[in-house]
C-alpha cells in the first residue's frame, strides 16, 4: 500500500557531505513521524534522527551538530543532510515512517525503505 524509496547514498571521503532523500508513495492519508536509521556490518540497526509531523527533531548523540533531518509535507519526503562525515558513519541507511493509510479505518502503519549504502573512506 505504501512504498518508501531512499536515494542519495554513495561513496564519500571523510569530511565530505551527502544528502539522503526518502519519498513515500501509495495510499497515504497522512504521515506522522519519519526518521532515519542505520546499520553497520555486524551491528544492530540504530536510530540516527527523527522528525515529527510538527517538525520536532531528535538526533543520536553521535551525529548531533553534523546531520540535519528535514521533511517536505507536500512531497511526502524526508531528507537527511550529512556533513563532516566520518568513516564510522559507514552503514546502510534506512528510512522509516508512520503512515496513516487511506482505508475505511484510517489506520496507522509503520513502513521501512529498502536502504541506501553510505560509505565514508578515510
Amino acid at each position: 500500500q505504501v512504498q518508501l524509496v531512499e536515494s542519495g547514498g554513495g561513496l564519500v571521503q571523510a569530511g565530505g557531505s551527502l544528502r539522503l532523500s526518502c519519498a513515500a508513495s501509495g495510499s497515504i492519508f497522512s504521515i506522522n513521524a519519519m526518521g532515519w536509521y542505520r546499520q553497520a556490518p555486524g551491528k544492530q540497526r540504530e536510530s540516527v534522527a527523527g522528525i515529527s509531523s510538527g517538525g520536532r527533531t531528535n538526533y543520536a548523540d553521535s551525529v548531533k551538530g553534523r546531520f540535519t533531518i528535514s521533511r517536505d509535507g507536500a512531497k511526502n519526503t524526508v531528507y537527511l543532510q550529512m556533513n563532516s562525515l566520518k568513516p564510522e558513519d559507514t552503514a546502510v541507511y534506512y528510512c522509516n515512517a508512520d503512515v496513516v493509510v487511506v482505508t475505511n479505518r484510517l489506520a496507522e502503519y509503520n513502513y521501512w525503505g529498502q536502504g541506501t549504502q553510505v560509505t565514508v573512506s578515510s
